[in-house]
């Protein structure tokens, strides 16, 4: 059985964590799988939403904890491997994190559980997140005297801003689905007994949705994280030229002036 585990149906790709024995803590093999996966979801035009999620009722513990005291997975106490190949190895684990964020389609983290450490960066990474209300949720690093990593502190920082950001890596505070709902690190809750449906809908929505113009719409929104006013506009306006000759934009004008909903097909 993989530690990734990947289903396709109506424009969704989900890619399920799949250690349940381990709440999902990543291994070596589940990082490959995914750093293999996104770019691959990205590049192929049926795949219209990203789901990241995790088997067993948990989302990702983050790292194998008692893997690093063996020194496996995380290397971390190799005698004969140097600081410098260990920080390039992360470093390279890590691109998972930019692939979600920057891909042109809709990543939505879809979270059962415990999402812990870097199994929280990973979410946060993603465009949307939707969590159980009881769901918990902790940066989980100062627990074990590490700082962070996966771009927790990055995505986190803009989600509920610096001071809230610094309390919840320094404490590792655990808060439920619903705390982290009207903090704004998560979009959507839903209760146990309609956690599975809403979140699938949900989705299926945003494959629903036009697949070319959400791509140019991250590209926008990411940039306006670090980029100058001007630059942003700049942006802006070669992407809404780009979208207006998609076959959704002519399909979604048609629509309009006929009063109907539109189709779209993601082209």
């Amino acid at each position: 059985m993989s530690d990734l585990e990947e289903t396709f149906a109506a424009g969704v790709l989900s890619l399920t964590m799949n250690r349940p024995e381990a709440r999902n803590a990543m291994s070596g093999e589940m990082m490959m799988a995914l750093r293999e996966a996104v770019p691959r979801a990205a590049a192929d035009s049926q795949v219209r939403c990203l789901v990241l999620t995790g088997a067993g009722g948990a989302f990702c513990a983050g790292g194998d904890v008692k893997g690093f005291a063996a020194g496996a997975d995380g290397e971390e106490n190799t005698a004969d491997t140097s600081l410098e190949d260990r920080v390039h190895s992360l470093r390279q684990q890590m691109e998972i994190s930019r692939l979600l964020h920057e891909m042109p389609k809709p990543t939505l983290a879809i979270i059962p559980g415990a999402a812990a450490g870097a199994g929280l960066s990973l979410a946060l990474a993603c465009d949307l997140r939707f969590a159980l209300d009881t769901a918990k949720i902790t940066t989980a690093f100062a627990k074990i005297g590490a700082s962070g990593d996966y771009g927790g502190s990055y995505f986190l920082t803009y989600l509920v801003g610096a001071a809230k950001a610094r309390e919840l890596y320094f404490t590792a505070d655990v808060i439920t689905g619903k705390e982290a709902f009207d903090m704004g690190l998560v979009n959507r809750v839903a209760t146990a007994d309609n956690f599975d449906a809403e979140s699938r809908d949900y989705a299926q929505y945003l494959a629903s949705l036009p697949t070319v113009a959400l791509g140019y719409m991250k590209k926008n929104l990411n940039a306006a994280q670090h980029a100058s006013l001007s630059d942003v506009c700049d942006l802006e306006a070669a992407h809404m030229m780009r979208t207006f000759m998609t076959e959704d934009h002519k399909r979604a004008v048609l629509a309009f002036i006929n009063k109907e909903q539109p189709v779209f097909k993601g082209r």
